[in-house]
């Protein structure tokens, strides 16, 4: 059963009803569930269905390939030497074919794309040439190398340039939706539980596929991850070798920022990676923002200069602390409940899902409709003009001249504003007011897992957001 998806459902079976030919691409991060949706969308009846081989030769997907064409009622036909005859033995498949409306599904394409095999231009030749002329195709293509799709179908320049009727870019559960799939699995966690999950795996459908009913949330993380026999012990591995042909650039990308809670300049990656200063860096970190792993942002007031890239994907951020480096403790999580590590990281990753979670936060506030640009700043601390040295994770610049200054706070319980915290946030007030020359209204926003504990100092906060504030749809 398909959960949270109505809208892409609503796109892929209304092509059935349309006029003309369809031609549709899917996209996403591997394991978002991509092929799911496609699959439960037309009830897993295709006229012809087809997906690449991770690193088949040219000669191997062209078998593969064929092989469907037999497998969708084809018989008696040679085997093709290029992707042009490939693609009119399918054309024979579709004339061949009694339904209304012949819905033709292509998965993983971007591993079909050998080195030199002319696919894209054989792709081409089959929709430009033949089957938008039609009024009874449907075609789907989809593949989780987020970057090659963008590039090579989306983006493309050539004979492919806008051709697609749509577009879908699946994107990972929110918690909510997640809340809603674990309750059609009959599941029961509590929202707190279902935040620290999230923390964790993001809202990736497949890694959640994983929880069993009956054990503990701490139960599961171990099973799944640190067991000896552990489903997704090697999932990064897979994960990173599965989106990029030459994965160790993106590693030594990725690695460098995980270790930086606010991200790293292009200078900055470029020194610590020891990458060339290029087009190529420019390109990988395009397809890694592409892809859902990091994001690219600028300082309040720097817009055109100083970009930050900040790792945001969960999963990988979590493997960085917890699994890259091995180890011995099969119930590793479950010994970790209260360990400083877990602590620390969990105020990073709180943080993390707060930034996916925008609209909500917005929702909560009360500003959906407004205009607003969500930035970070910081400042080194410079004695001799008062600035005490500052670093705001989020801030929220609306049009209406207010700007929530937000800070980000995983509690097990009520978040009290100590002394010190509120020192803090006074020298963060100080230090934007006097550098930014801003003269927006500034609002103190608390957003935290179970609240603010009214005290004498939680006066300085203005509004709060909860964790139950970002379940909101």
């Amino acid at each position: 059963m398909i959960v949270a998806r109505e809208r892409e459902i609503q796109v892929l079976t209304s092509t059935l009803e349309e006029e003309y030919s369809q031609f549709i691409a899917v996209y996403g991060r591997r394991r978002v569930g991509k092929t799911f949706l496609i699959l439960e969308s037309f009830d897993y009846t295709f006229t012809f269905q087809h997906s690449g081989l991770a690193n088949g030769s040219l000669s191997d997907q062209l078998y593969a390939f064929t092989d469907s064409l037999r497998d969708a009622g084809l018989q008696n036909f040679a085997q093709p030497k290029n992707w042009l005859e490939a693609f009119s033995l399918l054309k024979e498949l579709i004339r061949s074919s009694q339904s209304k409306k012949k819905v033709v599904f292509i998965d993983e394409l971007s591993w079909m794309d050998t080195p030199k095999s002319g696919f894209v231009t054989a792709l081409e030749s089959f929709w430009n040439g033949w089957a938008s002329a039609r009024k009874d195709i449907v075609l789907i293509v989809c593949a989780s190398a987020t970057s090659w799709m963008l590039n090579k179908i989306i983006h493309n320049k050539g004979g492919l340039y806008n051709r697609l009727t749509n577009r879908i870019h699946l994107q990972p559960f929110t918690l909510r939706e997640c809340e809603e799939y674990l309750h059609a699995q009959g599941i029961e966690l509590s929202k707190h539980q279902i935040l620290e999950c999230y923390m964790i795996m993001g809202g990736v459908p497949y890694y959640w596929s994983f929880l069993e009913k009956g054990k503990s949330l701490s139960q599961n993380i171990d099973s799944m991850f640190f067991s000896r026999d552990a489903i997704l012990a090697h999932e990064f591995d897979h994960l990173y070798a599965s989106l990029f042909s030459h994965p160790e650039d993106y590693l030594k990308i990725v690695s460098a920022l995980a270790g930086k809670k606010a991200g790293l300049t292009r200078e900055e990656l470029v020194a610590s990676t020891k990458l060339a200063d290029s087009g190529a860096l420019s390109k990988k970190l395009d397809e890694l923002e592409s892809c859902g792993f990091v994001r690219k942002y600028h300082a309040y007031g720097k817009a055109k200069r100083g970009a930050l890239f900040q790792l945001i994907d969960n999963f990988t951020l979590f493997y960085y602390k917890f699994l890259s480096n091995g180890s011995p403790d099969e119930h590793l999580w479950e010994h970790s409940i209260d360990s400083a590590v877990k602590n620390a990281w969990c105020g990073l990753a709180f943080e993390r899902v707060c930034l996916e979670h925008i609209p909500q936060i917005k929702r909560a506030l009360g500003i959906s409709g407004v205009l607003t640009e969500v930035d970070a700043w910081s400042c080194k601390a410079d004695p001799d003009r008062g600035v005490f040295g500052s670093q705001i994770d989020m801030l929220i610049a609306r049009r209406d001249q207010v700007i929530n200054l937000c800070e980000m706070k995983y509690s097990r319980d009520e978040f009290a504003i100590t002394k010190a915290v509120d020192a803090a946030i006074r020298h963060k007030l100080n230090d934007f007011r006097l550098l930014s020359k801003s003269k927006d209204a500034l609002h103190v926003t608390l957003v935290t897992t179970y609240g603010l504990k009214d005290n004498s100092y939680s006066g300085i906060v203005q509004s709060v957001v909860t964790a139950d504030d970002l379940f909101a749809e």
